[in-house]
């Protein structure tokens, strides 16, 4: 083979080494940007997912705080319903009370106006406070309690002042006199007590 030959066949042996050294390079740098792409895909998948986590994790706090408003509206519309249902009870015979007060009142009437020496209104008079008496007790059996404040200091909660009296025997803004008991139920008052009060 002539030196001729050789070169020329060394010159084409250099153009390949320097075509598979491109070729090579192509590939390193196609393999560099799958690789950057890859890299960058996965990037954005861990943005998402970690963007994901936080909403749910809101989303999450979001419905705790809902279900613990919620077992607190419960539990103010339970206590609320317990306070009504007990008010009820306490109350229910409030307006059946007011009509009962005045039969209370003309017994006592009656007792007062009768004759106790009279032997024969003696046991009409007897039956009469026998009545009365059993018509307190089950009144007071059911929560109504008689208010006769006579002696008592006047009370605008409880007494209604009909007059205003000077009376050197009774300390003023005390009751001298009760016009008509009061009666209250289970502590509220029903009816106030009419009373006259010393100045």
């Amino acid at each position: 083979m002539s030196e001729q030959d050789k070169k020329v066949q060394d010159e084409e042996l250099q153009q390949d080494v320097e075509l598979a050294a491109e070729d090579v390079e192509v590939i390193g740098d196609e393999g560099d940007i799958e690789w950057n792409d890859e890299d960058d895909a996965q990037e954005s998948k861990i943005a998402q997912l970690e963007a994901a986590l936080l909403s749910s994790e809101a989303k999450i706090k979001e419905q705790q705080e809902s279900v613990l408003r919620a077992k607190a509206e419960v539990e103010n519309m339970r206590r609320r319903t317990e306070q009504e249902i007990d008010k009820a009870r306490k109350y229910a015979l409030n307006k059946f009370s007011e009509e009962l007060l005045p039969v209370v009142d003309n017994l006592e009437r009656a007792i007062e106006a009768a004759d106790k020496e009279s032997e024969v209104l003696k046991p009409i008079v007897e039956g009469i406070e026998l009545t009365h008496k059993t018509f307190a007790d089950v009144l007071a059996k059911f929560g109504v309690n008689v208010i006769n404040p006579e002696g008592e200091t006047f009370n605008p909660e409880l007494h209604q002042a009909m007059s205003i009296q000077e009376s050197p025997d009774h300390e003023a803004n005390s009751v001298m006199f009760v016009m008509q008991k009061g009666y209250e139920l289970n502590g509220r008052v029903l009816r106030p007590a009419m009373v006259m009060v010393a100045k």
